[in-house]
């Protein structure tokens, strides 16, 4: 048995952690690959972080494509480890279709029919909007069959859900890190995040009052937060900024490198 007391103590997600220190147990017990739900990233993070330095133990990954945010970890006895590409996936996707052109819908209106119809939080992996024609997404197999047929509607939309094999799916394009300076008057989120993913300030602004951006994976609503180094912004549906490295400039500005993925 894993010390489940200590691994907890002091987490930022206890429910959530507690549910796959119970999937790791399992591995161990049984010697078999066991899948977890599908998690949030900063959840994710927290698990990797408090499981991995266990020498019994192997963790890894997956979302369905490299590019994923809400991903499932996969634990195993680590003297048994297979590949995790040997190892079925159980996953699928849903076509989410629909005529949104004079009703847009984001992502949190999908995710929101899914789960009223009944979809369970933890079968749902990402999701993304495709222009006027609805969503797509990634959810695990014996959810994407449950729900394959059915109608919901979205906002004012009536949509038709249908079950495909993930290599039918438009998946979001893949972002390559890519390494970068710039010299800003200020550290706050605002003026970095702005020049990050190369949006106006006001704009970027107004994202993060309406809840759009996330510091460290958790939700911001003040454009004037002051950053440091290690900081991690996320934006969603653009991807992460991660501040490596924050020094003065003689001129009393701040030069600042940053990797965006």
């Amino acid at each position: 048995m894993l010390p489940r007391r200590d691994l907890l103590e002091g987490s930022l997600h206890p429910r959530e952690l507690e549910a796959v220190i119970g999937a790791a147990d399992l591995a161990l017990r049984t010697w078999e690959p066991v899948w977890s739900a599908f998690l949030e990233a900063e959840v994710r993070e927290e698990a990797q972080q408090r499981l991995g330095d266990l020498s019994e133990l192997s963790l890894s990954s997956s979302g369905g494509y490299p590019g994923a945010e809400r991903r499932r970890l996969l634990l195993q006895r680590r003297e048994a480890a297979l590949e995790p590409n040997a190892i079925p996936h159980a996953l699928m996707g849903l076509e989410i279709s629909g005529n949104f052109l004079f009703d847009p819908a984001d992502r949190t209106d999908f995710r929101s029919g899914l789960l009223a119809l009944g979809a369970e939080t933890g079968a749902l992996g990402d999701l993304w909007v495709r222009g006027d024609r609805g969503a797509q997404a990634i959810l695990t197999a014996q959810q994407a069959t449950a729900l394959d047929g059915l109608h919901i509607s979205v906002r004012t939309v009536e949509v038709q859900l249908e079950a495909r094999p993930l290599d039918q799916l438009q998946l979001p394009a893949q972002r390559q890190p890519r390494r970068f300076h710039t010299v800003e008057a200020s550290l706050r989120l605002d003026a970095v995040a702005s020049a990050g993913f190369g949006i106006s300030r006001s704009r970027m602004a107004e994202l993060i009052r309406q809840g759009s951006v996330r510091l460290n994976w958790q939700p911001m609503s003040s454009p004037s937060r002051l950053l440091a180094a290690g900081d991690r912004i996320q934006l969603e549906g653009r991807g992460e900024l991660r501040l490596e490295n924050v020094t003065a400039t003689k001129r009393e500005r701040w030069r600042i490198e940053l990797v965006r993925c």
